[in-house]
């Protein structure tokens, strides 16, 4: 009977983690089949064969290996029964058939990824592609090879005559087909000759897309509009705080604590890149965060109350939660504090940092935006902030209309 154990290879990735497999051993001769995570070293416990509690999703990952277990002992059986004599290269051809070179076989493991990695947002995204690309494709698998960009070009038509979608949300998928073909080439599943996207092939390119803020006199209509409950004063104060703090991310609002102000300034570190810093404490946002102090149960509490009593290790299901509270407070802002304020324009978490982008216009150097922004590179603030800065084009059109 082959030995089938679930190892760590010491082959260490450039963040620092290791890759899972399953190893199959047979007459001294061992193969191995790479699953699809990797973790940090101190998090694996050998002599078990399982995850340590100190990872954050070690709950799941720990049942998707031994389902994986389960599958490569009942596969290594069943070869072993019907041939006299099994190699451990054989047992790992009928462990992994060849049928992960199909399309959907790799989109289910890319899947499956996203969410060990606790990436809520991006596996609901992908995981509804999925859906729209099975669909167009009537239920049924596809190699890889059968992906050419004639397909693609067929399958984005789709898309667009079916589900009347976006330019832009047509390309997301574009880009869900392209993960997907860079995963299965990376594991070594399929050829990079397949793969349909680059210079001759499918181009990925985004379409301009328009980003629309509030006008200093709109925030200030929703800042003194009185409002009748709780749910929309506390909608109106988590955007404020968003608005007053450069356009802070919904997500990192609502994982704010008391430990993070300090000094009369507030420190933070944003969860999208893990770009650290602190702002000054402006006065409006004082007064906000004092309505919320009787409520503060420790110093190092949640300042806003959404997300109290969710486990912060387990990642996928703080997204989730993150998720859910965005929709109710997008839904309190959009369809009864805007006409409240007088407000026409689709009032959302998302707009205040459009907001900031617009009041502050041509007013800031771009190096001063590109870190009130947090972004990594000044090319992403250039082409973020370039919606919002009007006064050249303004400029020009007024010396040509004006004779």
């Amino acid at each position: 009977m082959a030995n089938i154990k679930v190892v760590l290879r010491k082959e260490k990735k450039k963040d620092g983690t290791f890759p899972l497999a399953i190893r199959i051993t047979k007459d001294r001769k061992s193969s191995f089949i790479y699953l699809d995570y990797s973790i940090l070293e101190k998090d694996w416990d050998e002599a078990a064969q399982q995850v340590k509690k100190s990872h954050p999703n070690s709950t799941r990952l720990n049942n998707y290996l031994r389902k994986k277990m389960a599958d490569a002992t009942d596969a290594a059986l069943d070869a072993e029964s019907n041939k006299s004599f099994v190699s451990a290269r054989s047992v790992k051809q009928k462990v992994k058939p060849s049928t992960s070179s199909t399309f959907f076989a790799q989109a289910d493991a890319f899947i499956e990824r996203l969410k060990l990695a606790g990436k809520f947002n991006q596996y609901n995204a992908e995981k509804s592609r999925v859906k729209h690309f099975k669909s167009f494709m009537n239920g049924n698998d596809i190699a890889f090879s059968d992906i050419t960009p004639t397909l693609l070009e067929r399958f984005k038509a789709y898309l667009l005559g079916k589900y009347k979608m976006s330019e832009r949300t047509a390309v997301n998928h574009f880009v869900m087909v392209r993960s997907v073909f860079s995963q299965a080439i990376k594991d070594n599943i399929i050829d990079d000759k397949f793969y349909p996207f680059g210079k001759g092939k499918v181009k990925i390119k985004f379409p301009d897309s328009v980003k629309i803020g509030l006008t200093p006199d709109e925030v200030n209509q929703l800042e003194d509009v009185e409002l009748p409950d709780e749910a929309q004063k506390h909608a109106r104060n988590v955007w404020l705080i968003s608005f007053y703090f450069a356009g802070m991310r919904v997500s990192d609002v609502l994982r704010l604590r008391w430990s993070d102000i300090k000094d009369e300034r507030l420190h933070y570190t944003m969860g999208k890149n893990n770009k650290g810093g602190s702002f000054k404490l402006p006065e409006k946002a004082k007064a906000i965060f004092e309505q919320y102090q009787k409520f503060q149960e420790n110093h190092n509490d949640l300042v806003f109350p959404d997300l109290k009593g969710m486990d912060f290790d387990n990642k996928f299901e703080l997204q989730r939660k993150i998720a859910n509270r965005t929709h109710r407070i997008d839904d309190v802002l959009k369809n009864r504090i805007a006409s409240a304020a007088g407000i026409n324009k689709k009032l959302t978490m998302h707009i205040a940092r459009h907001t900031f982008g617009n009041i502050s216009g041509d007013k800031i150097p771009i190096q001063m935006l590109q870190k009130l922004y947090r972004h990594t590179s000044i090319t992403t603030t250039i082409g973020y902030q370039s919606n919002f800065i009007n006064k050249d084009t303004d400029e020009a059109l007024d010396a040509v209309l004006n004779f």
